[in-house]
């Protein structure tokens, strides 16, 4: 429950309210890094992003941690399953936040941060697929879109835990359903891509 509350809050609206904007009535409408970053520059960007990665990231080692140091008599299986089920559980809080009336962002970031703890090997070979897909076809969502679907195959090839493994398909589902939008644009190729906001930027200045 702790877990699903710090991934409820909502990093990129709360940044862009400290300016004065609400990112939900702008851009894409999503409170992820890629709208707030389009909208609010780089450093509030990045800013959302690790927020996002740190929902994540924070409860999983925080349970981690307390299983092993507390004295609590569980075993290696038990603490993998704890551990796996905050990130969901923040991973969950993220999409349907219950600040925002069950309502989130796409979750990308916060999967990310999800599976740096749990199996960065395949965190590290999803990052290099998603750049590679982002640069050669221009498109941010895309890019989520493979390797969210892609990330179960590595953790499974990796040899990961099951807990792992399951708990990356469920992610990849929930993300393709959060981008259904997305998938319909791309199909339709109305999408934008990434280097159409740099050259908006560029005509801005």
């Amino acid at each position: 429950m702790i877990s699903y509350l710090i991934g409820s809050i909502p990093t990129g609206l709360v940044l862009s309210k400290a300016t004065g904007i609400d990112i939900r009535k702008s851009g894409s409408g999503n409170i992820g890094a890629t709208n707030v970053t389009r909208l609010l520059g780089k450093k509030l960007g990045v800013l959302t992003l690790v927020g996002d990665l740190l929902k994540a990231v924070i409860p999983m080692l925080t349970a981690h941690w307390y299983f092993l140091r507390s004295g609590t008599a569980v075993d290696s299986h038990e603490v993998d399953l704890a551990v796996s089920l905050c990130g969901g559980a923040a991973f969950l809080g993220h999409i349907y936040s219950v600040y925002l009336k069950f309502r989130g962002g796409k979750g990308v970031a916060t999967a990310l941060g999800v599976f740096m703890v749990l199996e960065p090997v395949a965190v590290l070979i999803s990052l290099v697929l998603f750049i590679a897909v982002v640069y050669f076809s221009g498109y941010v969502a895309l890019g989520s879109l493979v390797v969210s679907a892609l990330m179960t195959v590595w953790i499974w090839l990796l040899k990961g835990s099951p807990y792992h493994v399951f708990l990356a398909f469920f992610i990849g589902v929930l993300i393709w359903l959060k981008h259904a939008d997305n998938i319909k644009r791309l199909f339709a190729g109305t999408e934008m891509q990434w280097r159409s906001h740099k050259k908006e930027e560029n005509r801005a200045k």
